[in-house]
């Protein structure tokens, strides 16, 4: 039986001071430390699930199989074929004109509540809050019915006379996917923008004011700029869930609405090809995350601007 000499105690014991030391001293050290338990929770939940979906995108299904030699064949499916190209496509085209639409709507909105509503603009968030307490699904039906051959508006329009025939490009198309998907994320727009719009220094507006500068001067020259933080926040807010968003289109969008989601979703489902379906998941997140990063370089250069 060997000695312990003292030396041999002292050595982890001296280690684990160290270490405590370290701790107390650097404070980047304890931030790590305190976030170590949420950072292997997030890599559990959120990583994992995406590495797993990159793998399989490298993977090819083999009928009820699935062949786990690595391949690129299914990237090259997503690139190449016209179907998917146009989905891409398409999925851009109606997410840029969603977030386009929603902050031109909210943007007004936010400016009223900030500048023009003297008490009580607590109340105000609260009730642009209204649509959020209700199910998504519900919102979307209600649309359905709004939009609808015999919804409100074609029967409005018909009963006055204005139309003889239901307006058939108000429901099952991309119109009907932009319509409810504004309506749907224009709180996520309204928020950012009023606290980019309360942070303005009211001071600097009346300096312009006694400079000569009318309303829309003031407004292009100072309000604009300083809540261009908040609209890019916006932007970011809205593109990013709407690229993914399958159940408005499946819903309202029919044959020419339909979505990269949308796919992605039929391949995980009905048709069983989980390659494939990795594949398009992980080119729509690559996709997005690319302009993401464009939006948050213009939020970066905006700011920058305005110091």
């Amino acid at each position: 039986m060997t000695a312990t000499t003292s030396s041999d105690v002292r050595a982890p014991t001296h280690r684990f001071g160290a270490l405590s030391r370290l701790l107390q001293r650097s404070e980047a050290a304890q931030g790590y430390a305190l976030l170590s338990p949420v950072m292997i929770i997030m890599f559990a939940v959120l990583a994992a699930p995406l590495v797993l979906l990159a793998l399989y995108s490298l993977w090819t299904q083999v009928g009820f199989t699935v062949d786990r030699t690595f391949t690129l064949d299914r990237y090259a499916d997503a690139f190449t074929r016209d179907t998917y190209r146009e989905l891409f496509l398409r999925t851009l085209w109606v997410s840029s004109l969603v977030t386009i639409t929603t902050v031109l709507i909210a943007y007004p909105v936010a400016y009223y509540v900030v500048f023009h509503v003297k008490r009580n603009k607590f109340v105000w968030l609260v009730l642009l809050t209204i649509p959020f307490w209700t199910s998504y699904l519900l919102r979307i039906f209600a649309w359905k019915i709004v939009l609808g051959y015999g919804g409100v508006i074609n029967a409005s329009l018909m009963r006055v006379g204005i139309i003889d025939a239901p307006l058939e490009f108000l429901l099952y198309n991309p119109t009907a996917v932009v319509i409810t998907l504004a309506h749907a994320y224009a709180t996520f727009a309204i928020l950012p923008i009023y606290v980019s719009l309360e942070k303005i220094d009211r001071s600097l507006l009346e300096a312009a004011a006694d400079l000569g500068d009318g309303p829309w001067r003031r407004f292009w020259r100072i309000t604009l700029p300083l809540s261009m933080p908040g609209v890019i926040a916006a932007a970011v807010v809205i593109f990013v869930p709407t690229t993914g968003d399958y159940v408005t289109p499946a819903l309202l969008g029919g044959p020419k609405g339909v979505m990269i989601a949308n796919m992605i979703q039929l391949q995980f489902g009905k048709i069983n090809d989980w390659p494939m379906g990795a594949a398009l998941a992980m080119s729509s997140i690559a996709m997005v995350a690319i302009i993401t990063v464009f939006f948050v370089w213009a939020l970066r250069y905006a700011t920058g601007r305005i110091r």
